[in-house]
C-alpha cells in the first residue's frame, strides 16, 4: 500500500435535531471535502467528537465514510475505544470496511507509565489486522515519549505516528530517532498552527482540524510547501492561524469549527454537548467574526451589515482585533 501523506480531514458529524447521526448529510460532507482537494478522511478523531458517539455509532460513522469514500482517498479511522480488546475488534471491523489504517490514541482517563503504554499499543500490533498509526495528544491521553515510539516502530504494523502536541522539538527528536531504521514511517502533525514549519522538517502531511472549514486552502498551503515555494506558504500559513486561533480559543473545542463549517454549507446541527444560554449567544458573535474571515478569504458572503469599523473595510487586523474582544469578554465572564 502507498504511504499516508498529504492532508487529512478529522471532519466533523452531522446531526438531526433528536441528536441522531444525519447520514445523508455526512455523505455530502465527504464529497464536498474531497471535490475540494482533502488527501484522505479522518473520522472518529478529536474534532469528529468520538468521545459522544457509542460503540455501534462509531463503527457506522466509520462504514459511511469508508462507502462514501469508494477509494477516491483513503480513510485513516479512529479507532480509539476503552479497553484494549474493544479496540482490536474496533480494528477488525475498520479493515473490513476498507479503512486504509487506524489511528489509536494512548489510554485515557488513567494516567500511565511509559511501560504500561507501550504494552497497551504491543498487544494491538501484534493482533491487528489493519495498519496502526500512533496517536499522541497529551493534553487528552497518556503521552507516548519518543523511547516508547522507537520501541513500538520495530512493529510492523505500526506504520507511524499523528502527533498533536505541536511541539516541533518533539517531532525532531522523533524523527531523528525513527528515520534511520525506518524510513518508511509515517509523521503526521496535528497541530496546524505550525503545518508549514512542520512539513519543512519532514513530516509527511496532517490530520488538520482547518481542513474541515477549508479544505482548499489547506491542500492549497500543502502544494505551496511541497513545491519549495516556502514564502508564500508563509503567508498562506499566518492568515490560516488567524483563523484557527478564532475557531479554536473563542469557544469549547470544537464549537467553533462547528459553526464554521457550518458558515460553509454543511448542516452539522447541534453538538450533542449542551450550551449554556451565554454560551449560545457568543457564539453567535463568534459567528459573525468566523464569517468575516472566512469572507475575506473568499468563501462566504459578508453578514447582514457587512464587516466594518469606524466605516471602513475590515482588513486581516482588524478580524483579528474583534476576534480578540471576543476572546477577552469571554475571558472576562470566565468562560475561558
Amino acid at each position: 500500500m502507498s504511504k499516508l501523506s498529504g492532508i487529512f480531514t478529522p471532519h466533523m458529524v452531522p446531526l438531526h435535531a433528536d441528536s441522531s447521526i444525519n447520514e445523508d448529510e455526512l455523505r455530502r460532507y465527504i464529497d464536498w471535502l474531497i471535490e475540494r482537494g482533502v488527501h484522505g478522511l479522518y473520522p472518529n478523531g478529536s474534532t469528529g467528537e468520538f468521545t459522544r458517539f457509542t460503540a455501534e455509532e462509531r463503527k457506522r460513522i466509520i462504514k459511511i465514510v469508508c462507502e462514501q469514500a469508494n477509494g477516491r482517498v483513503p480513510v485513516l479511522a479512529g479507532a480509539a475505544e476503552a479497553n484494549v480488546t474493544e479496540t482490536i475488534r474496533a480494528c477488525e471491523t475498520y479493515a473490513e470496511y476498507g479503512a486504509r489504517a487506524v489511528a489509536i490514541v494512548s489510554p485515557f482517563y488513567y494516567k500511565l507509565s511509559s511501560e504500561s503504554v507501550y504494552a497497551y499499543f504491543r498487544e494491538i500490533a501484534l493482533n491487528s489486522p489493519i495498519d496502526v498509526t500512533l496517536y499522541n495528544i497529551p493534553m487528552f491521553a497518556s503521552p507516548i515519549d519518543v523511547p516508547t515510539i522507537c520501541r513500538l516502530s520495530e512493529f510492523e504494523r505500526v506504520i507511524g505516528i499523528k502527533d498533536s502536541s505541536g511541539d516541533m522539538a518533539f517531532m525532531l527528536r522523533m524523527m531523528s530517532a525513527i528515520k534511520p531504521h525506518r524510513p518508511d514511517f509515517v509523521f503526521l502533525t496535528g497541530w496546524d498552527a505550525v503545518l508549514v514549519p512542520m512539513l519543512l522538517m519532514g513530516c509527511d502531511g496532517g490530520t488538520n482540524a482547518l481542513s474541515g472549514v477549508a479544505p482548499e486552502l489547506t491542500r492549497s498551503l500543502y502544494d505551496l510547501t511541497r513545491a519549495g515555494k516556502v514564502k508564500e506558504a508563509m503567508v498562506l500559513q499566518m492568515r490560516l492561524l488567524e483563523l484557527f486561533d478564532t475557531m479554536l480559543y473563542s469557544a469549547d473545542f470544537p464549537e467553533g469549527f462547528r459553526a464554521a463549517v457550518q458558515l460553509r454549507g454543511i448542516d452539522l446541527g447541534n453538538s450533542r454537548q449542551p450550551l449554556s444560554q451565554p454560551q449560545q449567544v457568543d457564539l453567535a458573535s463568534l459567528s459573525r467574526v468566523l464569517q468575516c474571515t472566512l469572507a475575506d478569504f473568499g468563501y462566504v458572503d459578508q453578514p447582514v451589515g457587512g464587516c466594518r469599523l469606524k466605516g471602513g473595510e475590515m482588513n486581516r487586523d482588524q478580524v483579528a482585533h474583534i476576534a480578540q474582544g471576543v476572546i477577552d469578554q469571554l475571558r472576562d465572564k470566565g468562560l475561558l
